[in-house]
């Protein structure tokens, strides 16, 4: 187990590039098992999880060809069946979350696929109701193989267009149910779909490949089925999840950053919900710009009540920066309610600020208040674990802030969703050595 070992109060100054988004990475890799055509993705993050996928698609035929950094083309042309429903390719998905997303374009194009209760984060309950139910809609059969300890999902290649409401707007249950839909018999109207921008973007993919979908963007799909598909270029939008980090880095050691082509269209309400912490940034063309504050003053609501940041499907706070902008509000002025209302156990790393100094009330499993220092009371340095990607990087964070010199274990957890990450803070001021 890798360490990272952390010496705080360094001020951080620069340019950095965001990398590829690693949701939508995992999404339009597992698109391209929809045809025997090449497929070329560029941005791809060079991150533990898409590596991970990569080289599962590889154990399963699929051809890679590295081209460059970033650079990915896949040949699904001699996709070996007998793997896909053998124990041990079950038993690889288990170990991954992202291996959900091979289940749609698998059931789609080869008639069948197994669905093992997926890994990841230990971050609270994750259903996988709504993939099956889609899929079930759709017309593909479910039995449990209690060998595999995994669903069984089969199809008979008879799969045809329905109308589904989705009981919840699961951004990898739509992204599933959608690649399922492409290659479907007739119409598939899909109400209460996720639209994040990742959706988004593997919709176009799918669009460039071959398949008919109206209302890309909305909450409301409709998508024509279509007999086959073929190759397609794509590239991958920022990670938005890592440009929200770096804001909270540049807020919690009061520098000024620059961020480079951010794909600001896409960032929906983020860049606000720091501005709601007192963080000063500027839109510069396609850049973000981050002054140098002594202060951050947190916002309050205008009848006077205490500010609340709360998670909400898009274009509501996407769950995974409320960790960044909890640690943040501890060296803000003011206090805030931070609201995690989508999973129960992802505040529970607050224990470690609390140790650091912090001063933040644990209400429950889905809300903490926030009684910031305004830099007057630094963090102590201390020794943390990561549980999960997006703790991790609140962590190192709160790290940076510290007063001497923190440790951080279980750091694969960080690299499963940051490329690189201590060598482009160091490029910047940073102090962070790996062990």
């Amino acid at each position: 187990m890798s360490s990272f070992v952390i010496e705080g109060g360094h001020r951080l100054s620069g340019e950095i590039h965001p990398q590829g988004a690693k949701n939508e990475a995992l999404e339009v890799i597992s698109a391209v098992l929809l045809t025997a055509e090449p497929v070329t993705i560029t941005n791809v993050p060079e991150i533990l999880d898409v590596k991970n996928l990569i080289d599962l698609l590889r154990g399963m035929g699929v051809g890679v060809e590295r081209r460059a950094k970033g650079e990915y083309t896949f040949t699904a042309n001699h996709v070996n069946e007998f793997y896909i429903h053998s124990a041990d390719f079950v038993a690889k998905c288990a170990r991954l979350r992202g291996s959900v997303l091979v289940v749609g374009p698998l059931l789609a194009r080869f008639g069948s696929a197994f669905f093992p209760k997926p890994g990841g984060d230990k971050i609270g309950r994750r259903r996988v109701d709504t993939h099956i139910e889609g899929f079930m809609r759709l017309g593909a059969k479910c039995a449990y193989d209690t060998a595999k300890r995994a669903y069984n999902l089969s199809s008979g290649h008879a799969m045809k267009g329905c109308y589904m409401l989705l009981d919840e707007a699961s951004v990898t249950g739509t992204a599933n149910i959608v690649m399922a839909a492409v290659l479907s018999e007739g119409t598939t109207t899909i109400y209460n779909a996720a639209c994040e921008p990742y959706v988004q973007q593997l919709c176009r993919l799918l669009t460039a490949m071959g398949a008919q979908i109206e209302g890309i963007g909305s909450n409301l799909l409709t998508i024509h089925g279509v007999k086959s598909l073929h190759g397609a270029e794509h590239r991958i939008l920022p990670d938005m999840i890592e440009v929200g980090s770096f804001i909270g880095m540049a807020a919690i050691t009061q520098s000024e950053l620059t961020i480079k082509d951010v794909s600001w269209d896409n960032l929906g309400i983020i860049p606000e919900c720091f501005r709601r912490l007192g963080v000063k940034l500027e839109q510069r063309g396609d850049d973000i710009y981050i002054p140098a504050q002594k202060s951050y003053e947190i916002e309050s609501f205008i009848d006077g009540s205490i500010m609340t940041i709360a998670d909400a499907p898009w274009p509501g706070l996407t769950p995974d920066l409320l960790s960044v902008l909890l640690v943040v509000a501890t060296q803000c002025k003011g206090s805030v309610l931070i609201h995690q209302k989508m999973f129960e156990s992802r505040l529970f790393f607050v224990d470690k600020l609390i140790d650091m100094g912090a001063q933040i009330i644990l209400c429950d499993p889905h809300r903490a208040v926030v009684i910031g220092h305004d830099h007057k009371i630094g963090l102590r340095a201390g020794r943390m674990t990561s549980p999960d990607i997006r703790a991790g990087i609140a962590m190192l964070l709160a790290a940076m802030s510290a007063k001497g010199t923190s440790t951080i274990d279980n750091i694969e957890q960080i690299d499963r969703g940051y490329e690189d990450i201590e060598s482009r803070l160091n490029a910047l001021g940073a102090h962070i050595e790996r062990k």
